[in-house]
């Protein structure tokens, strides 16, 4: 039977699977719930500097946009870190930690940017006897305003700066999270590195408003009329997270960086997909909100029997093992010819591929054969786009198939070379290469 313990920075749990820091753990009601459910382990909400709790909105903090079936595709919110006095955070933490020895209990922070506030938040998370810190850098919405959350994980230099007071003040291993709210997410996390961070989370949240009331012309939620950008999370963003750790992953500066991966995981299998681009651990927050903590244990169960089916015993295995096959697109193969097969006896006839070919790709799909109503691939006319098999409503109905010999229909070239961009004579680098090696 498979292994899914881990040991991530020295620190272990039972399984990959974290909560990540949100309104689930909050409380030690709530962290206790989530570890009896089964979750390997937790980020504590985030906590503040002592003093006046943060104040949220009593109105409606959270909204989603929803798929047709009304399943939450995607989650916004404007809540703020912990309105909870901080004495009370820190003696929960100490006993629950106490009370579940095997498992992760990191404690995220969020203080002003200045050296003495840290100095001072962090000999009291270290007594709870926790077993890491994670610097929350990525809050896009409320504490950004204040000069915390995004507003520092934007400056790769405040990063490091602070990076570098954490790892000087305590003996916790230190997680920098990430926000995704910046053109390049290696900049951040190179900065992190730098300044002695031992591992990276990412992503946060996203700015973003996700519904606007066009009978009142106001955003949706709203606090009394008035809505305002929050942080979106939740299975939507998940193809943006995945790009961003990718990066992280394979990038010189940063390659062998620990990860922990967060973005819309609700499966076992999207865990997978993001310890195969290189997460030692991924942490969830929009599925427990939606499903409730007991959602973990399919994926518990569904990831040890991917793992018993593939031949893994633990789950070092696979982690980064999809790294080597991500590159940028100046590498792949510009000689690589499929065309897409549609399997006649699943096809339902309902013309789907057809009218998104014949409408916006290359027209290459029949809706008539041999005065039938029948749909069938044109060869000399496919370029293997995938469109067609994207809006078929039949799982693998509509494949694409390699053409490794002969001579491509469309274009009238043999097939099976190997070319790039960098080697393609449309690229315009290449003549200038060749122009000053004749010289």
């Amino acid at each position: 039977m498979a292994d899914l313990s881990t040991n991530f920075l020295g620190i272990k749990s039972p399984n990959p699977f974290w909560l990540a820091s949100a309104p689930p753990t909050d409380k030690e009601y709530n962290v206790v719930r989530a570890f009896k459910a089964g979750w390997g382990g937790v980020v504590w909400k985030t906590l503040g500097e002592q003093g006046p709790p943060v104040v949220n909105v009593n109105g409606p903090r959270y909204g989603a946009w929803h798929s047709q079936d009304r399943r939450v595709m995607g989650f916004n919110n404007i809540e703020l870190i912990t309105d909870r006095p901080l004495e009370v955070n820190l003696r929960e933490i100490k006993q629950v930690k106490r009370d579940w020895k095997d498992r992760a209990l990191i404690v995220s922070l969020m203080v002003p940017c200045e050296e003495n506030a840290w100095k001072s938040i962090l000999p009291f998370v270290e007594d709870t006897e926790a077993d890491g810190i994670e610097l929350n850098f990525g809050c896009p919405h409320g504490m950004s305003e204040r000069g915390m959350g995004s507003a520092v994980g934007q400056v790769p230099e405040y990063v490091e700066m602070v990076a570098r007071w954490c790892k000087q003040y305590t003996r916790m291993p230190v997680i920098v999270k990430l926000t995704p709210n910046i053109t390049d997410v290696r900049k951040p996390a190179e900065a992190a590195k730098r300044g002695g961070a031992d591992a990276v989370s990412l992503i946060n949240t996203i700015n973003s408003i996700v519904s606007v009331d066009i009978d009142n012309m106001r955003p949706w939620p709203n606090t009394d009329g008035f809505g305002t950008h929050g942080g979106y999370c939740g299975p939507a963003v998940k193809p943006i997270a995945l790009s961003m750790v990718s990066e992280i992953a394979r990038a010189e500066a940063t390659r062998g960086l620990p990860i922990s991966g967060i973005g819309g995981v609700e499966t076992w299998r999207d865990a997978v997909e993001y310890m195969a681009l290189g997460c030692g651990t991924v942490q969830v927050c929009t599925a427990a909100m939606v499903y409730g903590f007991k959602v973990v244990q399919e994926m518990i169960s569904g990831l040890s029997d991917w793992m018993d089916e593939k031949g893994y015993t633990s789950v070092d295995q696979f982690v980064g093992k999809a790294i080597p096959q991500v590159t940028d697109w100046q590498h792949l193969n510009l000689e690589y010819v499929v065309k897409a097969h549609i399997d006649q006896e699943a096809c339902i006839k309902c013309g789907r591929c057809h009218i998104a070919c014949e409408d916006t790709s290359h027209q290459a799909i029949t809706n008539m054969v041999a005065g039938e109503r029948k749909f069938e691939v044109i060869e000399e006319e496919c370029v293997g786009c995938n469109l067609c098999a994207v809006v078929c409503p039949i799982e693998n109905c509509i494949t694409l198939e390699p053409v490794t010999s002969g001579v491509d229909k469309r274009t009238g070239r043999p097939v099976g070379g190997h070319r790039t961009w960098k080697e393609h004579p449309n690229n315009p680098a290449v003549h200038a290469k060749a122009a000053a090696a004749a010289e």
